[in-house]
């Protein structure tokens, strides 16, 4: 009889499919999925309904990507971090930071080769470096900080290390990492002459004094390092599936290479919204830190209340707490329990870990804010109940 791949063996449904049945069964309000219950700006909004009866952006876009919306790319990154980058030769646009990822590790990493992984980690980049027939390393976050042991980083790398993949503002704890953080992460890579995959999805959702740094703008980093951002992140639009991938173009061409036979193109009138969306003026972003700054706060407010114990949450719309207060059970039994009986949905984290670090997140649970705020103030209502 005829059988799934032994790659994908070990692969079961995702946990954001679980719980999103999950809580529709129960009605819950749902803080699981990053998914915003908000639209996105109304004028990049309108940009894509242009582009879609202009008669010009319904058919393939180029493979690489848009030209308007890769000399956005290339501009935004001047503008804020000021790389140099060649909008025709060093961006590749992805459908979603997902692919971005994925074409990364397929054109940058052979069969054989260590990927570093910092745990806890998007649930997508394993299943990704386990189908290069890579290998998976872990390194943890420890809490209640959330900070790695430089010791064990140091620990990770060997002459089999190929990549590293490094995620700031750092999805699911919040956490953004230091200079000092990003210092040693680059001088391990120079020593080892390893390549850096850099998922900055969240790069403008930063908050208070926090700052985010692009591990490609440290001396040495940006010949060995691609960067990943994300439309959806960055302008509230995530079912549209548009990312992107930049830097140096001798590495850059890999990970196009292998995209041209991961998706060959990206939904084109989203692309052209997009390059719309980087015309947006400088203030867009502030407004945006000013938002999610509100956001945040209602839903650390909802979380002390009901007895968990989190960590501010730096950066992205995500704050890990520890509900060890006031549930005796592991992390999937109070994400069951917190969406059946409480009414409210959360991410249970173990599954962002390997299995030798998984205990680490065995008290904590993850909460997404990217909500209204009438929202976020109704479930710390519900929250509210397992104090009692």
């Amino acid at each position: 009889m005829s059988t799934a791949a032994n790659r994908v063996s070990t692969f079961g449904t995702t946990i954001f499919t679980t719980i999103n049945t999950l809580a529709a069964q129960h009605h819950a309000i749902n803080l699981g999925q990053g998914k915003p219950d908000f639209d996105g700006p109304e004028a990049v909004v309108s940009a894509a309904v242009r582009a879609l009866q202009d008669g010009q952006h319904n058919q393939y876009a180029p493979g690489p990507g848009y030209a308007a919306l890769k000399q956005g790319i290339a501009t935004h990154a001047a503008a804020y971090y000021n790389l140099d980058i060649d909008p025709n030769t060093g961006v590749v646009v992805t459908a979603g930071a997902t692919e971005a990822v994925f074409s990364s590790v397929l054109g940058l990493v052979d069969p054989g080769d260590e990927v570093i992984v910092i745990e806890p980690f998007f649930d997508s980049y394993v299943p990704n470096i386990i189908m290069a027939n890579a290998t998976p390393v872990f390194v943890p976050l420890h809490p209640p900080d959330w900070t790695f042991d430089p010791d064990e980083l140091r620990r990770a790398f060997n002459t089999r290390t190929r990549a590293i993949i490094v995620n700031t503002p750092h999805n699911p704890t919040g956490r953004v990492f230091t200079l000092e953080e990003l210092r040693l992460i680059a001088d391990l890579c120079i020593e080892h002459d390893v390549t850096v995959i850099s998922d900055e999805v969240y790069e403008h959702l930063v908050f208070d004094n926090a700052r985010h740094i692009p591990i490609a703008a440290l001396p040495g980093m940006f010949e060995r390092t691609v960067t990943i951002g994300s439309l959806g992140k960055s302008f509230s639009v995530t079912g549209w599936k548009v990312g992107w991938v930049y830097g140096h173009p001798r590495l850059v061409e890999g990970v196009g290479r292998a995209h041209q036979f991961v998706t060959f193109a990206v939904n084109h009138p989203a692309q052209a919204a997009g390059a719309f969306a980087f015309t947006l003026p400088g203030t867009y972003f502030e407004e945006l830190q000013a938002m999610y700054t509100v956001k945040r706060d209602l839903m650390m407010q909802g979380l002390t209340a009901a007895g968990l114990k989190a960590r501010v949450p730096e950066g992205t719309y995500f704050v890990m707490a520890d509900f060890s207060d006031v549930f005796e059970g592991d992390d999937i039994e109070f994400s069951q329990y917190l969406t059946r009986d409480i009414g409210v949905a959360c991410i249970p984290p173990s599954p962002f870990y390997s299995q030798q670090h998984a205990i680490i997140a065995r008290k904590q649970a993850r909460f997404a804010f990217c909500k209204s705020d009438d929202l976020l103030r109704q479930a710390g209502d519900k929250l509210a109940k397992l104090r009692k």
